[in-house]
């Protein structure tokens, strides 16, 4: 879904696309294979295995995905004198602070995915520790999906009983275009080591449908429940807030508010 939408933001540059099977980042040989015959100057990663609860099932996996992988991209962009700009998660954190998370706050991840996401994070900054930028997002939706988003909108136009959604986990919504935006001013201004990219302001995943259902102009009732009432096999962070101290520090325009890019993401046709 990110790389989709960093793609067509992308166009006037010059890329190579990869996805599987072509290239397999947990195959050292064959993304620095890709490395060498393209020679970028950025090597922008996006491969991840993000399926929180598939993570828990198969920690194995997770970790030659979203640690080996990692450190095999970074090793690849390195051989060939690349940057490196990847992408993490707030689920690094333990997700019970009071306060938005920043860039210095210690990571405790409590689930296998987000264990899989800071080796990912250590084994770049290990390789590559002046070269590489690590944007932590969040909550993410963007064209083509799949997404929180995309589920709420296809509930949203059915009938049936109230929809019971979750309202006490906190987090920034983020659209793909925005974490794509900070890309491209990365880009043009490289913050090595870690950077917060969500999108300002907060919500629920309660609050967040309601805005979907508001805008999109859904009729399906949305009621608030807890998150005790929807047990998952791995656990949801209460908090998902993340602090953009860094991209402040740097001078770097705030990112946009999350209410705004709903509504440009929104008006840009039919979710599908």
């Amino acid at each position: 879904m990110l790389g989709r939408t960093l793609q067509r933001k992308l166009a006037m540059h010059t890329l190579s696309v990869a996805d599987l099977p072509e290239v397999d980042i947990t195959d050292a040989t064959s993304i620095r294979a890709a490395c060498e015959a393209f020679r970028p100057d950025v090597v922008i990663h996006c491969a991840a295995m993000t399926n929180v609860d598939g993570c828990e099932s198969q920690p194995d996996v997770a970790m030659l995905v979203n640690g080996t992988g990692s450190e095999n991209v970074a090793k690849a962009a390195a051989a060939c004198g690349a940057r490196l700009i990847a992408f993490s998660t707030d689920y690094v954190f333990r997700g019970d602070s009071d306060v938005p998370y920043t860039e210095a706050d210690v990571p405790a991840p409590q689930t296998r995915y987000g264990q899989s996401k800071l080796a990912g994070e250590q084994a770049i900054l290990r390789v590559l520790p002046e070269r590489s930028t690590i944007v932590r997002i969040a909550w993410l939706y963007g064209p083509g999906g799949p997404s929180f988003v995309h589920t709420m909108y296809r509930l949203g136009g059915q009938q049936g009983t109230p929809l019971r959604v979750v309202d006490d986990q906190r987090g920034n919504p983020t659209s793909t275009d925005a974490v794509a935006d900070l890309t491209l001013r990365l880009l043009e201004r490289p913050i090595p080591g870690i950077v917060h990219g969500t999108c300002e302001g907060e919500a629920t995943w309660y609050e967040f449908t309601r805005e979907i259902f508001r805008l999109a102009k859904l009729p399906r009732e949305v009621v608030p429940c807890t998150t005790a009432e929807f047990p998952r096999p791995a656990p949801r962070p209460a908090n998902s807030r993340l602090a953009k101290t860094i991209l402040a520090k740097y001078g770097f325009p705030p990112m946009p508010d999350w209410h705004d890019a709903l509504r440009r993401f929104l008006e840009q046709g039919p979710v599908c």
